[in-house]
């Protein structure tokens, strides 16, 4: 039998709503191990939403910005989860990966999820680097995306006003 060994990159969205630790099961799996639940034993929880923290420029066609991270203050509290391995005085060199850190956050339903995506987003702060914050903040405060109406074009119809 073969197995897909990869896991998604979204998978905290899936921890966040489900409460299963998925990296720990794909190491205890890979451990020879048994899961202890079925998919019947599975309980969908809220709704989360995850914002990937790039070191981009939005306004400049989101082109890569290596720096030094001058100041950071990660944004926390209940149902806000931050996965990153940034640091104060990091340097993000100019051949890497753009990607600074996650923030996923879970609550009763898209609404609340988004209030409370919103606040870690403001209490997020980086200096030294342009980062992709200030264009989820413009993603979340669209109506569009408030409703749920999003599809492959959200982007360039509604955050920059073209349907290319």
């Amino acid at each position: 039998m073969e197995m897909n060994t990869r896991i998604q990159v979204e998978h905290p969205v899936t921890e966040m709503i489900t409460g299963i630790d998925m990296v720990r099961w794909q190491i205890r799996l890979a451990a020879g191990d048994r899961l202890d639940f079925d998919e019947d034993h599975i309980r969908i929880r809220g709704h989360s939403i995850e914002c990937r923290i790039n070191a981009e420029d939005p306004d400049r066609d989101f082109v890569p910005c290596p720096g030094k991270v001058e100041h950071l203050i990660l944004p926390g509290g209940p149902g806000v989860r931050v996965d990153t391995h940034i640091y104060h005085g990091y340097t993000i060199p100019s051949y890497y990966d753009s990607l600074l850190a996650k923030v996923i956050v879970n609550h009763l339903d898209r609404a609340s999820a988004i209030t409370r995506m919103k606040r870690a987003l403001g209490e997020f702060s980086i200096d030294g680097v342009k980062t992709t914050i200030p264009f989820h903040k413009k993603v979340l405060e669209h109506d569009a995306f408030q409703y749920g109406d999003v599809t492959t074009n959200f982007v360039s119809k509604h955050i920059f006003g073209s349907e290319n």
